[in-house]
């Protein structure tokens, strides 16, 4: 009861603590032409309801890419089209069709304000919290307080509800999915971290652990037996996971081209912003998934300070292993 109690008292703390950052403004405020990150995430409402699925990624006379044209992937796009249909309902000009560019009101910004905080909701928060009690050892004490360093780590709570992004929505699918490795249940972590990557594509820098966590946990278990078996399983996971999630754009080779394009813009400068990205909030159960030898690297660094870091085996199966903090 009393453990239950803390962990209540600590998801209504981070929420509190969200909500009163969102009173603030946000990035690209009064400014136009282009009114920052919030105008992007509010355009791609636009586009994505307005538009068919086909002109999403191109440039069109309706869809300026120059004017924060869409550039993340699939996922993104139907969470913005999920958004875009609520707004809808509520203010049609929040969405009219280059009508409704830097579109600001206080109604507006509570309604946006208000998706970042359910995103965090029925994504992000469960999976901390679940990480924390399941997979992550210590004391009741130890464990809520963990919690309250994540929920409250600030970067990211200024990024998605000062600046304005989603990336709560992404590293909570990225915890799913270390979730799922951590209690053994690989094919649904893989699941997790696919959609994570079909969500926003920095997830990349977290495929590494992944990665070498399953194929090295399919070795131990044999590539002739039971370790193909989980192989093929997982990336079957993965390749339906993407093939869903792609399938509006694979019935012509142009628009999956097109897409890569705008995901991965080479052309103008893949780098353009990713050096922001870097600097996000570390997905610190990603990264204790990873190897021994990453982590050392990492701790010479003191990147991850006194965080503990498990080995790339996991004893049993089901994901309870060895877990070491970098200092003793």
């Amino acid at each position: 009861m009393e453990t239950c109690t803390l962990v209540s008292m600590s998801i209504l703390l981070g929420v509190l603590v969200r909500w009163g950052v969102s009173f603030n403004s946000y990035s690209g405020a009064g400014k136009p032409p282009m009114f920052g990150d919030y105008e992007a995430q509010r355009h791609w409402q636009e586009v994505t309801y307005n538009l068919p699925i086909q002109e999403w990624y191109f440039n069109t006379t309706d869809n300026d890419l120059n004017y924060w044209g869409l550039d993340y992937p699939p996922l993104t796009a139907f969470h913005s089209l999920l958004c875009a249909h609520v707004a809808k309902l509520i203010n049609p000009e929040w969405v009219k069709l280059l009508g409704s560019r830097g579109y600001e009101s206080p109604a507006h910004k509570l309604f946006m304000r208000a998706t970042v905080l359910a995103a965090d909701l029925l994504v992000y928060i469960p999976a901390v919290v679940l990480y924390c009690c399941y997979l992550t050892n210590g004391s009741t004490n130890k464990k809520v307080g963990t919690l309250l360093c994540i929920l409250l780590y600030p970067g990211l709570i200024l990024i998605d509800y000062g600046h304005f992004q989603y990336n709560g929505l992404s590293l909570g699918l990225t915890l799913w999915g270390v979730l799922g490795l951590g209690l053994g249940w690989d094919a649904l972590g893989s699941l997790a971290f696919s959609l994570a990557l079909n969500y926003k594509q920095m997830e990349l820098y977290h495929a590494l652990p992944f990665f070498c966590y399953l194929l090295g946990k399919c070795a131990r278990q044999g590539l002739t037996g039971r370790g193909l078996f989980s192989l093929v399983k997982i990336a079957v996971t993965v390749l339906v996971t993407f093939a869903l999630c792609w399938l509006p754009f694979l019935s012509d080779p142009e628009q999956a081209l097109q897409v890569l394009r705008r995901i991965f813009p080479v052309a103008r400068g893949l780098f353009e912003r990713c050096l922001l990205s870097c600097c996000r909030v570390p997905a610190w159960p990603s990264i204790r998934a990873g190897s021994a030898a990453w982590a050392a690297s990492l701790k010479s660094k003191h990147i991850l300070l006194r965080w503990p870091v498990p080995p790339m085996h996991m004893t049993g199966g089901r994901g309870k292993g060895d877990w070491k903090p970098f200092e003793k």
